[in-house]
């Protein structure tokens, strides 16, 4: 943008615009544990909306993620994995050996321990998801942008590291 110079007839460009920063934040909007949660909300929405269709709660896709690796999990891995208290994991463990999805068996280190284990069924679950999953995160890097998105993924992954020490 250029502007007419004090004799009327010479243009100066104008300097660049730079938008103000927002307000400081306030009350709520000030706490990071509740822009996390806030966050988490609005993304895991989209989620469940691309999980609705296999009638795959976000909770249960992690689990099937989780043992997605092949390997045999305990329910205590499991729960940390999946990010869900023991009697919630539970349940829902349960309901996906209802769908034959998943099944219980003997933990291959130690016969004495039960492990959870993904099902063909479930890998063809999995399957049948991966298309809304990846439209999903396509959506989010169009909205975010994919270097903010990555740089966001990042952090979170230091402040989680940091906070677990």
């Amino acid at each position: 943008m250029v502007t007419a110079g004090p004799d009327g007839g010479r243009e100066t460009p104008l300097p660049p615009v730079r938008p103000e920063p927002p307000p400081a934040a306030t009350g709520l909007g000030s706490s990071l544990a509740y822009l996390l949660s806030r966050a988490e909300r609005s993304v895991n929405r989209a989620l469940a909306a691309a999980l609705a269709s296999e009638d795959v709660s976000v909770e249960q896709w992690r689990i099937l993620q989780a043992l997605a690796d092949g390997r045999g999990h305990s329910m205590g891995d499991l729960a940390e994995a999946a990010l869900m208290p023991h009697p919630t994991l539970t349940k829902a463990v349960d309901r996906l050996v209802e769908r034959a999805v998943v099944y219980r068996g003997h933990d291959p280190a130690d016969r004495r321990k039960v492990a959870v284990f993904l099902a063909d069924r479930g890998s063809d679950l999995l399957g049948r998801l991966e298309a809304g999953i990846a439209e999903h995160h396509r959506a989010i890097l169009a909205m975010y942008g994919t270097a903010r998105t990555g740089e966001l993924m990042r952090e979170l992954e230091v402040l989680v590291r940091s906070l677990e020490g």
